[in-house]
């Protein structure tokens, strides 16, 4: 058996219930001009324990399709995203 493809990514949506899309960046260099160019993919990946959430960086990996475009499951949660606290300024009218 082959081994499966791995890659770490942002956690962009997780509005769905047990599904996540994770925008993964690649850098390649370009054929013709030799330039460092940046290739951003997005996938659907499975989170039945509900452990990923916008922001966070995964890593998932390749499995079985799961449904028509889950093809990936998260693995682990390298790094949690830090919570914003926005606080209200109270602006007096005078």
């Amino acid at each position: 058996m082959g081994k499966r493809r791995e890659y770490i990514g942002t956690v962009v949506s997780d509005k769905m219930q047990k599904t996540v899309v994770v925008r993964v960046m690649q850098m390649s260099k370009h054929p013709k001009y030799s330039r460092i160019v940046k290739i951003y993919n997005k996938f659907k990946a499975d989170n039945k324990d509900g452990l990923a959430k916008a922001g966070d960086t995964v890593r998932i990996e390749e499995t079985r399709p799961l449904s028509k475009d889950k093809r990936f499951r998260v693995v682990e949660v390298v790094k949690k995203a830090q919570a914003f606290i926005v606080e209200k300024s109270e602006e007096t009218k005078e």
